[in-house]
């Protein structure tokens, strides 16, 4: 049975941990970046279909491709952080079961049914979204999830294949902790939740 996390990092992953909007001036490795993935990937799917795609949008010549893709309030925030992660889901995912379902022709499953391809790979592709904010945040970075952008416009200029439908968006690295806003509330158990 696994332990519970020590307070600390429960802070660090949900209780402290906020959205950001302004930056500091420090880069993100590309080897953190491979952990972030190699943590991410662990998280679970249904029939392990790993749907997400990503682009880390990191070098100046693509922050520019970018830019005119995004709504205006969203321009400077993005421009100024180390990393943006274009979160996708590949509408093709099932073509990789095979190998990642092998003990099953889980493949058969969506061939020929759209409707379950496209809520599969939307329902799962946002899960492997959300490991990723987690992960970031278990690995020391800060996080700015956003939407607010073209994401047929996103998906054409970084996911030319066609396959790929863009989620969200998510900034990446050290937030300025001077730059916060004050914490918004949060609904409590009894308005959300119910036991049966």
């Amino acid at each position: 049975m696994s332990e519970v996390l020590s307070d600390s990092v429960l802070d660090q992953l949900f209780r402290q941990a906020r959205s950001h909007n302004a930056w500091l001036d420090r880069p993100v490795a590309t080897t953190l970046l491979q952990q972030l993935y190699d943590l991410l990937k662990w998280g679970p799917t249904a029939a392990n279909s790993c749907p997400v795609r990503l682009v880390f949008v990191q070098s100046p010549q693509a922050k520019a491709r970018l830019r005119p893709c995004l709504s205006p309030g969203n321009v400077d925030k993005t421009m100024s952080a180390p990393v943006t992660a274009i979160i996708g889901h590949d509408l093709a995912f099932y073509e990789q079961l095979p190998r990642l379902f092998p003990h099953t022709d889980a493949r058969s499953w969506y061939i020929g049914k759209p409707d379950a391809i496209q809520e599969t790979a939307w329902r799962n592709g946002t899960l492997q979204g959300a490991y990723l904010i987690l992960a970031a945040r278990a690995l020391g970075l800060d996080c700015g999830p956003m939407s607010g952008f073209d994401k047929e416009r996103v998906a054409a200029l970084f996911f030319p294949q066609g396959t790929i439908q863009v989620n969200f968006l998510c900034n990446l690295g050290y937030g300025d902790p001077n730059q916060l806003f004050p914490r918004s509330p949060r609904l409590d158990f009894d308005s959300v939740c119910r036991i049966e």
